[in-house]
């Protein structure tokens, strides 16, 4: 990382930012190029790195990738904001941003699905409860991203 200065280190911090992260982009690589999506996401603690979970369907561009690329990068970031100066190239901007790589997958147990559902019910609405039924499970394509690599970076 070129501005160490800026790199968090503290796993309860980076926590922290992918918890206060809303979209989490995900770049996969095909003979087409790189093909990047936005997605809603769950982080779950696995003693690990981590693991993202995203649903989505069951069919398509990302579903085809997934199957036959599962190699892929991630990006998330929160918390922008403008930094003004008195001159052009005074001016910053305020961050905190994480980036990683990781294998991802169909989840293919209901019980993990189900899971997986609620965690990101979870992290868009944390004041609920979500139960999911064998049925819904069963119906959402649910995939899971074990994170390999991991960095974090914030400038305030």
């Amino acid at each position: 990382m070129r501005r160490s200065d800026r790199e968090v280190t503290s796993r309860a911090e980076i926590v922290r930012v992918i918890d206060a992260c809303d979209c989490c982009r995900v770049g996969f690589a095909d003979a087409g190029g790189v093909y990047i999506v936005p997605m809603n996401f769950a982080y779950v603690d696995n003693g690990a790195l981590g693991a993202l979970y995203f649903h989505g369907a069951k069919e398509g561009r990302k579903a085809g990738l997934i199957a036959a690329r599962p190699e892929v990068g991630f990006e998330m970031d929160c918390d922008h904001r403008l930094n003004p100066s008195g001159r052009a190239c005074g001016y910053s901007f305020a961050y905190q941003s994480v980036i990683g790589t990781g294998r991802i997958g169909p989840v293919e147990d209901t019980g993990e699905k189900k899971r997986a559902l609620a965690a990101i019910m979870a992290h868009y609405a944390p004041e609920s409860s979500w139960d999911f039924t064998d049925e819904q499970a069963l119906a959402a394509a649910v995939f899971r991203l074990d994170i390999e690599s991991l960095s974090c970076k914030a400038h305030p």
